[in-house]
């Protein structure tokens, strides 16, 4: 048996017939490269293990518990990869033909580089433009609120979300989409892979910023092409926003320090009144106005506690 050279990492939870169809595009691609696929499915509650254990006997299978968060089923996998290299792909994309190969070819030949990600496109073939510059200060106050949508705070808008950007050619970036995301193992390894305190959200964007500060670069290959439905088990995830926000905060404290917090803490504050003074024109009835502004104090209370 060739030695492996790639491991494919794919976390899933709750996205059975979505993963089915990653795991059968891996399959069918055929890469030049030895690979394996290693599979952490987290306490899906849908099938989603046994029906890939019956599809992908081949597919090296870990069953989860309890849903340990992706920063940490990811790193699970990593660590049992076999492969140099290790692609941390999501389980509602689809690599297209010949993606893979690009992509580690670019890391073997490119020792100045630390990571590289594809160009993601829409089941349509529309390209997903989600590469991101590092969040700055200045990113908290604007992003999704009101200072966003006014100038000169849409001026720090567009270059957080690299507006100036089309997607449609080769270039470094700052932090590329997450969804597949191809490292050398051992380098994964030595930076100890995705900070589980981030335990779903700013932990791709951590894990960019270290590669960088250790003066590595990344690159965004707009010729390796992989299809992503996006945000396939997030979207049902029911405490979303509130862990988007803890996790947001803990990204800041980590990077920013503790004198920040208390100017973070507040964007969170501004960005709930914001809210709490729209849910009187989203309803017509009163009792749905308390009620929502109940559930954005206790959304608040959950995420700014200690």
């Amino acid at each position: 048996m060739p030695q492996v050279e790639l491991s494919i990492v794919v976390l899933s939870w709750n996205t059975k017939d979505l993963t089915l169809e990653c795991l059968a595009a891996l399959v069918a691609d055929r890469p030049q490269y030895a690979c394996e696929i290693i599979v952490i499915d987290n306490a899906s509650h849908d099938g989603s293990a046994d029906a890939i254990a019956a599809a992908h006997p081949g597919v090296r299978l870990v069953r989860n518990q309890e849903n340990v968060g992706y920063a940490r089923g990811n790193n699970q996998g990593a660590a049992l990869a076999a492969g140099t290299y290790v692609c941390l792909l999501n389980s509602d994309t689809q690599v297209r033909e010949g993606a893979l190969d690009l992509l580690v070819d670019f890391l073997a030949t490119n020792p100045g580089y630390g990571a590289v990600a594809p160009k993601l496109v829409n089941p349509d073939g529309s390209v997903q433009k989600a590469c991101q510059r590092f969040p700055g200060l200045l990113t908290a106050l604007c992003f999704d609120t009101w200072i966003g949508r006014l100038w000169p705070g849409t001026i720090v808008e567009r270059r957080y979300h690299y507006r100036d950007f089309d997607h449609l050619t080769t270039r470094d970036v700052d932090q590329p989409p997450g969804a597949c995301f191809v490292m050398r193992t051992a380098e994964y390894r030595q930076l100890a892979g995705f900070d589980e305190s981030l335990w779903l959200f700013f932990n791709d964007v951590d894990l960019c910023r270290r590669i960088w500060r250790r003066g590595q670069r990344i690159r965004y290959l707009a010729e390796a092409v992989v299809m992503h439905h996006g945000g396939a088990s997030t979207r049902h995830f029911p405490s979303f926003v509130v862990t988007w926000h803890r996790n947001r905060l803990a990204y800041y404290r980590k990077h920013y320090g503790v004198l920040a917090m208390p100017y973070v803490r507040a964007v969170v504050r501004m960005r709930a009144f914001e809210e709490w003074l729209k849910a009187k024109s989203k309803h017509a009835d009163p009792g749905d106005v308390r009620k929502e502004r109940a559930f954005l104090g206790q959304c608040v209370r959950e995420i700014l506690a200690p």
